[in-house]
């Protein structure tokens, strides 16, 4: 399989740790979405990442859809198999890309609009929303359990997001999502090599 990626997303990020903590072997393969590369725009007709190429030449998109794709392929081996537990992973993975989208709409805004057309109120709109969303997860952050899931993935990626684009802005009032990290990170040793990153 091959996974088209950036270092900076959270979403090829979730991709990557969900195909580590499966012993998915994939060719990942780097690419700027701004310079719409052929590899890219042929196989997923938005042009956004992550996109995994399969093994039987189909193209699977979104990151939902791809961790999804991996829990077929590994039979069960991503999300939890009782109904409740796995809606709870399904839920925190949408929760967690959720403020990733409000995050990167902050990002987007601040950086290809002129100084004199960025909209603040639009800006504080989205953080209203990452912080609603965090403040949630502190108040009940998830327990990693016996078997770490597609909703961990979710979570530590969205974290190692804020730290690379909004470092200091959230910490302070989050220890517990400080404390679940640290916990993730001794199941899951991996995650400081397949974290978003510049």
């Amino acid at each position: 399989m091959k996974l088209l990626w950036s270092p900076p997303s959270p979403y090829s990020s979730k991709v990557r740790m969900a195909a580590h903590f499966l012993g998915l072997e994939m060719n990942d393969i780097r690419v700027d979405t701004n310079t719409g590369p052929a590899i890219l725009v042929d196989n997923n007709p938005l042009g956004k990442i992550p996109t995994l190429l399969t093994d039987d030449g189909a193209s699977v998109f979104d990151s939902v859809a791809i961790m999804h794709y991996f829990d077929r392929l590994t039979k069960g081996r991503l999300y939890p198999a009782k109904k409740g537990k796995r809606t709870d992973a399904e839920v925190l993975e949408a929760l967690s890309d959720g403020i990733c989208d409000c995050l990167l709409t902050i990002v987007y805004e601040r950086r290809f609009r002129d100084e004199e057309k960025i909209h603040q109120p639009w800006i504080d709109r989205q953080w209203k929303k990452v912080t609603s969303g965090l403040a949630h997860l502190s108040a009940n952050p998830p327990k990693p359990g016996k078997k770490l899931n597609g909703g961990h993935f979710a979570l530590a990626a969205t974290l190692s997001y804020l730290d690379l684009r909004f470092k200091g802005q959230w910490e302070a009032e989050h220890a517990p999502l400080i404390d679940w990290l640290a916990q993730f990170e001794k199941k899951f040793p991996a995650y400081q090599e397949l974290k978003a990153s510049a």
